[in-house]
């Protein structure tokens, strides 16, 4: 049996590890700060529509604390503007086999890469021989230390997977018992023949996150999101770039979960971007969302110019501390017009 190294336990991570520990897998968590504190402390607690349990699993700081053994499999679940620093820290850590050193992490270990966006990928192939792809369709939130919430039933999300680049291989077996586990963690598992074009799809998605991040309920920003939309498309189409059907990805995550309230939760709690800036990080990873269609855009030699001013907003309020809300969609709608 594998053990899963994951390697930023935040929303996506904790959830993925919770869930993998409740299913009975060997889990080992990273995190910091006061995270990791409460981790060791108190256990990670995981909230659901129909659950609230606690459970102690091994929490790190980093490679250092631990011996990584061939079997193992690595998870990262960081935001994508922190990977490049994870998988520095991670890809020279020494592997090992019957307690002897065999190589490094970065040639021994599959890497999975369960981050929003499409540049991840891209940045651990150069750290890692064996990279996959993870399309994550989870609603998970994580803003009290030591503790996630996954705010879906009976499912708890939908992970499509798959090697980077394309590799048709029946006997792929990171690949398989990855997604048995987590079929067996209560996620939907889809093993598509490419998992990039659902990451695109996922890309385009991800395009509003940046107004929930910034407006919060301040008024409606769907207008706005369509026009951001309609713009990644182009680019998209324009690079020649596969991505999933609205259709196909609407029919697959409709399949296996409902979003359900959690108790003691308020309703309204938003996506990862919107949770960058409630918590106040100082950072955020629209460059990797909006930011990417920007720079799909100039590498074919055309403007995006409403997700490049999205990406200039969200940094600026990343770096000023701005909370979700504190623009209304009127004054971003005019803000959107001065480029």
């Amino acid at each position: 049996m594998p053990r899963y190294i994951i390697v930023g336990a935040g929303a996506v991570g904790g959830a993925l590890g919770g869930r993998l520990g409740l299913a009975g897998c060997s889990v080992v968590l990273v995190a910091r700060g006061e995270h990791l504190a409460a981790l060791r402390e108190r256990g990670l607690r995981l909230r659901t529509p129909d659950e609230d349990v606690t459970q102690s699993l091994p929490a790190i700081g980093g490679p250092e604390e631990i011996e990584l053994d061939v079997d193992d499999i690595l998870i990262l679940a960081t935001k994508t503007q922190q990977a490049n620093e994870a998988l520095v820290t991670w890809t020279d850590a020494p592997v090992h086999q019957d307690t002897q050193p065999v190589g490094t992490a970065g040639e021994r270990l599959p890497i999975f890469i369960a981050l929003n966006g499409v540049a991840a990928e891209a940045i651990a192939h150069r750290y890692f021989r064996r990279v996959y792809g993870v399309c994550v369709w989870t609603p998970a939130v994580h803003l009290v230390p030591g503790e996630v919430i996954i705010r879906s039933t009976p499912r708890s999300g939908m992970l499509h997977i798959g090697r980077v680049p394309a590799i048709t291989d029946d006997h792929d077996q990171a690949l398989q018992q990855v997604a048995t586990d987590l079929v067996a963690a209560n996620f939907d598992v889809p093993l598509p023949e490419d998992v990039m074009p659902w990451k695109y799809r996922k890309l385009i998605s991800n395009i509003g996150n940046v107004f929930q991040a910034l407006v919060g309920r301040n008024g409606g920003w769907g207008p706005l999101v369509a026009d951001a939309e309609v713009e990644a498309r182009r680019v998209l189409n324009a690079a020649g770039i596969p991505y999933t059907s609205e259709a196909e990805e609407t029919a697959a995550r409709a399949a296996g979960f409902t979003m359900k309230p959690v108790a003691g939760v308020p309703r309204f709690v938003g996506g990862s971007t919107w949770q960058s800036l409630q918590r106040g990080t100082g950072n955020i990873e629209t460059d990797y969302l909006n930011g990417e269609i920007v720079m799909i855009a100039h590498r074919v030699g055309i403007e995006a110019p409403i997700n490049e001013r999205l990406a200039i907003l969200a940094r600026r309020a990343a770096a000023t501390g701005a909370k979700p809300g504190d623009l209304s969609a009127e004054q971003l709608a005019d803000l959107l017009q001065q480029r």
